[in-house]
Parts: C-alpha cells; sequence; structure tokens
C-alpha cells in the first residue's frame, strides 16, 4: 500500500523560515537534546559489559548442567543489549568522531556478538534514508517475506511459500534471526566496497572460534548444541521483538513516492508507549519516530525530544503514532496478513 499523506498544511508564516522539519531541528537543538552524554554511555557500557562478563563466568561456574540453559537465555538478552549499544555507536551517539565509533563497533559487533558491524551499518544507513520504500529501504525486500500486496503478486520461491501464513510464522522465524544476522556478517565481507575486511573478518571469525570452543569444552556436545540452539533463538526473537515494533504495519512508499524528510520519516515509524523498563529493554528505539528524525540524538534524550516532536507534527496535521508495545505486534501481524493476500487468493483459484 502507498502512503497516504495528510492534506498538506498552509504556508508557514513569513516570520518562519526554512522547512518543517528545520524549525523542528532548531526547536531541538535550542533545549541540548543534541549534546553527549559521557556518563551516561560510560555507566551503560559498563553495566552491559559486567553482565556479558558475568554471564560467561556462570557459563563456566554452572559447568555440565542442564541449568546452563537459563544462562543461554540471559546472555540472549545480554547479546540483544551489545546490539542495541552497537545501534547507537553507528549512529555516533556515543563518539562524536567516525574512528572511535567504528572501532568500538567492531569490539561490541564483530568480536562481541558476531555481527558484521560494516556491513550492517551500511545496510541500516540505507534503511534510515528511505524507511518503508519497497526499492529502497532493504529491510523491506522480499527475501523471506512479502510486506505489500505488490510484493506478494510477484513473489516467487520462499517468500511465495512462506507468504500465505507469514503473519502466524513471524515470531517463530524470528528463532532463525541470529543465525541470519551471523550468515549476513560473513557474507558482507566479500563486498569489495566493505571497507576494513580484514579486521572485521578476524574479529568476526574470531568470535565464532571463541564462543564455539567455550561451549563444546565446558558442555557435552548434546547440551553445548542445546545451548547452542537456545541462545541464537533467543537472541533472534529478542532482536526481532525490537525491532519489529518500529516500521512493521506503518504504510509502505513506492516508486516515486517521496515525501519531505519530516513526513518520510514521521509517516512511516511507530512509537511504543512505556515506561523505564520498556526503554531498557527496546534500547530508546521505541521513540522510534524521534531516533529516525534525528538519529545521532543519544538515547537518553528521546523521551524529552518526543514532547516537542509531536507538538511539532500536531501544528502542522501531520499524522503521529504511538500505541503499545501489545498493539504494535498487532499492528504488524495484521499488515503482514494482508500483504498476504493475493497468495492465499491464488492458491484458493487454483
Amino acid at each position: 500500500m502507498t502512503v497516504q499523506t495528510s492534506v498538506r498544511p498552509p504556508p508557514p508564516p513569513p516570520s518562519q523560515t526554512g522547512s518543517d522539519f528545520a524549525r523542528l531541528s532548531k526547536k531541538v537543538i535550542a533545549t541540548g537534546l543534541m549534546s553527549r552524554r559521557p556518563g551516561y554511555y560510560a555507566a551503560r557500557i559498563a553495566a552491559v559489559a559486567t553482565l556479558y562478563v558475568g554471564g560467561w563466568a556462570a557459563f563456566v561456574l554452572v559447568g555440565d548442567s542442564w541449568w546452563t540453559l537459563a544462562i543461554a537465555g540471559f546472555l540472549a538478552v545480554v547479546f540483544g543489549q551489545v546490539a542495541l549499544l552497537t545501534h547507537d555507536m553507528a549512529h555516533r551517539q556515543v563518539f562524536r568522531l567516525r574512528k572511535a565509533s567504528e572501532r568500538s563497533g567492531w569490539i561490541a559487533g564483530n568480536a562481541g556478538i558476531g555481527m558484521g558491524y560494516g556491513w550492517w551499518q551500511d545496510k541500516h544507513t540505507r534503511h534510515h534514508a528511505n524507511p518503508n520504500h519497497e526499492d529502497l529501504d532493504p529491510d523491506v525486500l522480499p527475501d523471506v517475506l512479502v510486506w505489500s500486496q505488490d510484493q506478494a503478486r510477484a513473489a516467487k520461491g520462499l517468500p511465495r511459500l512462506l507468504g500465505r501464513s507469514q503473519a502466524f510464522l513471524f515470531f517463530p522465524l524470528l528463532t532463525l534471526e541470529g543465525f541470519s544476522l551471523h550468515v549476513a556478517g560473513v557474507r558482507g565481507l566479500a563486498n569489495p566496497a566493505l571497507k576494513n575486511r580484514k579486521i572485521e573478518g578476524a574479529l568476526l571469525f574470531g568470535h565464532f572460534a571463541v564462543y564455539l570452543a567455550a561451549l563444546f569444552l565446558v558442555l557435552p556436545p548434546g547440551m553445548a548444541i542445546a545451548f547452542l540452539a537456545v541462545h541464537q533463538c533467543l537472541f533472534g526473537v529478542y532482536l526481532g521483538s525490537i525491532f519489529a515494533p518500529n516500521h512493521k504495519g506503518m504504510p509502505i512508499l513506492t516508486g516515486k513516492d517521496r515525501p519531505d524528510f519530516l513526513r518520510r520519516q514521521v509517516l512511516t515509524s511507530r512509537n511504543v508507549r512505556g515506561g523505564w523498563f520498556t526503554d531498557v529493554a527496546l534500547g530508546g528505539l521505541n521513540y522510534q519516530i524521534e531516533h529516525h528524525l534525528f538519529p545521532s540524538m543519544p538515547s537518553v534524550h528521546l523521551r524529552k525530544a518526543q514532547v516537542i516532536v509531536r507538538q511539532h507534527c500536531e501544528e502542522l496535521g501531520i499524522s503521529y503514532l504511538e500505541t503499545s508495545l501489545l498493539t504494535s505486534y498487532k499492528q504488524a501481524l495484521a499488515s503482514l496478513h494482508h500483504a498476504g493476500a493475493p497468495i492465499r487468493e491464488s492458491r484458493a483459484a487454483a
């Protein structure tokens, strides 16, 4: 489906110069919300690093016991938190300089959780530039699932096979997301355009080697495989549960649909209501609208920026969506079911 933007508001008074986003940006910058928060990120990195080291220490101490599967579940959440920190590093929320952001991203992403930082950063940058655009956003390519009825009509292979029941398969498929992330990172190393491929490759394969060695040295083979499955599957479900509420089920742009920057980001994004627990669990990405408008803003500032952004959108008559977490999942699944309708209809007619 193509995004339906609101009726264009009347032009701003002569005293208000610049685009709608430029005027919003001035308001936000004036509050100081774009300023770095080194103390916050130092504390957050220290906390996540402590949980990471503590989780692996507990794994070694518990040793040859099925209780290690509980450790696997705990480390799945910790890996998700490392991924969220890597995300903030890629957006230069943590460090202002590119080199510092890049190196910390290699350590957290490649070495820490086996995620190819360079490959992921390129993909995520393209997503931010054109969220939910069928032709330009890599996150809505029909590689496994279809995200619109047009994609469903053209679908072949796996997307066509899964498309009929994709709403019911969505969360089960997330169990494979962790494995998919590792595979995509390795495949990304083959891209000549990827800078620092040797460093990234060494750190990525170093992670795999140490991870597998730890599992099979501490645990019997069967238990090691069970740990790997539980850990990676829950990691994938957690990651998918963080990112699914942000854009899935929101308007899909096609062809030359290119609203201005403010509307392009707001109309394709969804915020999730909640308190401090939601902020921690989703890493601040529950303020997806504000994050897309100001990607380098420290995530801890997004809650305050929301007040300014929402008011600005109300003044311009731009739809601003915020739901509960459960409702966001319902909307995402309903959209997937709707997108797969042409496949169901074609099979029913056959």
